[in-house]
């Protein structure tokens, strides 16, 4: 396994500028380690949604995951999707506080006392065309921030979004993955913003894996944080079990940092992707392909196009994996 330096497409020295918009979570939690990881990543902050967890819960785990990192802010978002209702929490595959029920102290630093589409909005003005966003969980602080400010889509670099499972079975039913399912309008306003998206699906995040072999390697290894990765996905590596068969865990987040900094590793088609919101499918992608020459005007019509993810590199985005969490 290479331990040289780990680059952002090979540019030596280039800061590049990300936030984190994310519902942490243990695989969550792992992406957000590898940014850290990754030396030419300026992290500016994490917006915190709920998915995984709750909200409360998801800034706790922002807050503990910053420990020692001063100047990287933590925004809270919102606490359920933008049509009201309870949210859909995840918390029986990531325990109770999300992060495995390793009962982990307090979080010593606070959060900011503006909202996580504030942050966004702020931050991306401040910066405009410098910052790439990785989200991680339901898009409804990303839809915020673009009702909040609509040049908001024009001054974001790039939209990096776990989300969606394109021609494949989702995983909070057949219809749908978890995150957009989570918050069907906002995705659908995300996708439809005409903002520079790159999309990966579980169809394509469930093809990268760690094995019970691969989780023990990490366990052992002299990664800076490899007894904290081990601990959480204990936890998570049970509940693939039952709920997947899989002796191992899927490596859904990690996958999509690694489309933020290697997207190399994968291939792509671009088409109008459109979520659906109601009746059975809700939170079901579907992506005009551009196969067809359509006769009339129908709901993909006149919306621009995104970059979904179409092919990966399973074993190098899983070596890139395995090289950052290792490195110590």
């Amino acid at each position: 396994m290479d331990s040289g330096p780990l680059l952002l497409n090979g540019n030596c020295g280039v800061s590049h500028k990300i936030i984190i918009d994310t519902d942490p979570g243990i695989d969550d939690s792992m992406a957000i380690m590898m940014a850290f990881q990754t030396p030419n990543l300026e992290i500016l902050g994490l917006t915190t949604t709920y998915g995984n967890v709750s909200v409360e819960n998801a800034t706790r785990n922002a807050l503990l995951l910053m420990a020692g990192r001063p100047g990287v802010l933590v925004a809270q978002g919102s606490s359920g999707p933008l049509k009201g209702g309870e949210p859909t929490i995840g918390d029986f595959a990531h325990g109770s506080d999300g992060l495995g029920d390793i009962n982990l102290p307090k979080p010593k630093s606070k959060k900011v006392d503006i909202s996580a589409s504030e942050f966004l909005v702020e931050k991306v003005s401040q910066y405009p065309g410098e910052i790439s966003i990785l989200a991680l969980g339901p898009l409804t602080n990303l839809a915020m921030a673009i009702k909040r400010d609509s040049s908001f889509v024009t001054k974001v670099k790039r939209v990096v979004i776990l989300g969606g499972s394109f021609f494949a079975l989702g995983n909070i039913n057949p219809a749908a993955e978890a995150n957009i399912y989570g918050d069907p309008e906002a995705a659908d306003i995300v996708f439809t913003s005409g903002a520079n998206i790159d999309v990966v699906g579980i169809n394509i995040t469930t093809q990268v894996k760690l094995s019970d072999d691969d989780l023990d390697e990490l366990r052992k290894s002299a990664g800076k944080h490899a007894k904290f990765f081990g601990d959480i996905s204990r936890f998570y590596r049970d509940w693939h079990v039952k709920s997947d068969g899989l002796y191992g865990i899927y490596l859904h987040d990690p996958t999509s940092f690694v489309l933020l900094v290697r997207p190399d590793l994968f291939t792509y088609k671009k088409g109008v992707v459109r979520v659906e919101t109601q009746g059975i499918c809700v939170g079901h992608t579907l992506m005009d392909q551009g196969l067809k020459k359509w006769n009339t005007e129908n709901p993909w019509t006149g919306y621009s196009p995104v970059s979904v993810v179409w092919t990966v590199n399973v074993d190098e985005v899983v070596k890139y994996i395995k090289t950052v969490l290792m490195t110590p």
